[in-house]
């Protein structure tokens, strides 16, 4: 079944998708909401990514490999710029889930290079 073969993956973008929630809400509510403004954006956009990658896994989608390459290059944008603000714990917290996705992806789309799409 696809979901067991993607199974680290979909877990680390499922956890992904929650960090990153909780980092732009939390982002929120900080004094200076501005300076927070590009790590709020790209929580929301690294979270819309990992949903869609773990979605995509479990239906052994043809796409998978694919929107998993562009999810670890968000995931690691987000990763960076939540790691310049690691003075809050949600943002280390959000980081270390970013990194952990993104190499999980990058895993995942590299065993899978060579698969022929339908």
């Amino acid at each position: 079944m696809a979901h067991q073969k993607y199974q680290h993956c979909i877990e680390a973008c499922h956890d992904c998708t929650a960090a990153c929630e909780h980092c732009a809400t939390a982002c929120l509510g900080e004094k200076n909401v501005k300076d927070m403004e590009r790590c709020i954006r790209l929580d929301r956009t690294c979270a819309g990514i990992c949903a869609l990658a773990e979605r995509e896994m479990a239906a052994d989608s043809e796409f998978a490999e694919r929107i998993c390459q562009l999810c670890a290059e968000i995931c690691e944008a987000c990763g960076e710029e939540c790691a310049r603000h690691e003075h809050m714990d949600h943002c280390r917290e959000c980081a270390e889930a970013c990194r952990r996705c993104a190499e999980a992806c990058r895993e995942m789309a590299g065993a899978g290079s060579g698969r022929t799409h339908r």
